[in-house]
């Protein structure tokens, strides 16, 4: 069997792993430079910061047994099973996992041996294979002209937009926290403490603004770092000011959808929109359509 996946993020690897295992043919297509998706990390300052999703969780057995693989290599570790909440006090829940080579690092090892290819933009359905899998959000997804089922299911998604600051101070000045949940705020969604998450100590926090701010400042995303700077100073009730990065997400967050994919045909859509929006949903859904497939 012939496929292509076109998405080099965790649903379109943990598809074309499954695959690729079982001895089907993968080719695996990705617009950008870097595999990993929002399983994003960049380097700023000489220092790898995570910019899209802030952790894991492993709540499925299936996945929870990918993690125990991540731990047992060391790329991946326990973080924390408690989070603050803004205003508020602490909530706890289950482990969240993170990645002391940043979250990417997970995505570099799932595509490991496979055939991955980088900068490779597709502005339609990849013709010639006997499979063809969106692993993408369903608006990037209409761009490409997709058969009647796939389009529906693409158009039935919502997601929104958020925008990431990296925020690295001269030294640590903030009270002790792993991340932060900062509720009915109009800039700020979530802080997180990239030097406890990552477990290098380093004085950079990674603010997640709300859709809302993220809306206004899509056409120029560098101009939101102001006020994202100042709400966590605000927040946190620190005074140094710190050297600012900006990362749009256009398609950050969907609303959590039903069903493990979409198919029409030979065409195949999943991600993160079938199920709650999470890391691991993203996995079981390209999972799914490999197992499906095969």
């Amino acid at each position: 069997m012939d496929v292509v996946v076109v998405g080099a993020g965790i649903a379109g690897l943990s598809c074309a792993r499954a695959l690729t295992e079982a001895g089907a043919r993968v080719r695996v297509l990705e617009r950008g430079r870097v595999a990993g998706g929002r399983l994003a990390s960049k380097r700023y300052h000489g220092r790898y910061a995570d910019i899209g999703a802030a952790y894991l969780v492993a709540d499925d057995p299936g996945f929870a047994a990918q993690v125990t693989s991540w731990e047992s290599r060391g790329l991946i570790r326990p973080w924390t099973d408690t989070l603050r909440v803004h205003p508020g006090g602490d909530t706890s829940g289950p482990m969240r996992w993170a990645a002391p080579g940043g979250l990417r690092s997970l995505a570099e090892d799932l595509a490991t041996g496979l055939d991955v290819r980088l900068s490779s933009p597709v502005d339609a359905i990849p013709t010639g294979a006997d499979a063809v899998v969106l692993a993408m959000p369903g608006p990037q997804a209409l761009r490409l002209a997709p058969p009647p089922r796939i389009a529906a299911a693409a158009q039935a998604q919502t997601w929104h937009p958020v925008i990431a600051a990296v925020l690295t101070y001269p030294v640590r000045e903030w009270p002790d926290f792993h991340g932060m949940f900062v509720n009915d705020h109009p800039v700020l969604a979530t802080i997180c403490d990239d030097g406890d998450r990552r477990g290098d100590g380093a004085p950079v926090l990674v603010a997640h603004s709300t859709a809302g701010l993220a809306s206004r400042h899509l056409d120029d995303p560098v101009s939101a770092g102001p006020d994202l700077a100042r709400a966590v100073a605000d927040v946190l009730g620190i005074s140094p000011q710190p050297s600012v990065e900006i990362h749009r997400w256009t398609f950050a967050q969907p609303e959590p959808g039903t069903g493990d994919y979409a198919v029409d045909g030979d065409v195949w859509l999943c991600g993160d929109a079938f199920g709650r929006p999470r890391v691991q949903t993203a996995w079981l859904s390209g999972r799914a359509v490999a197992r499906d497939l095969l």
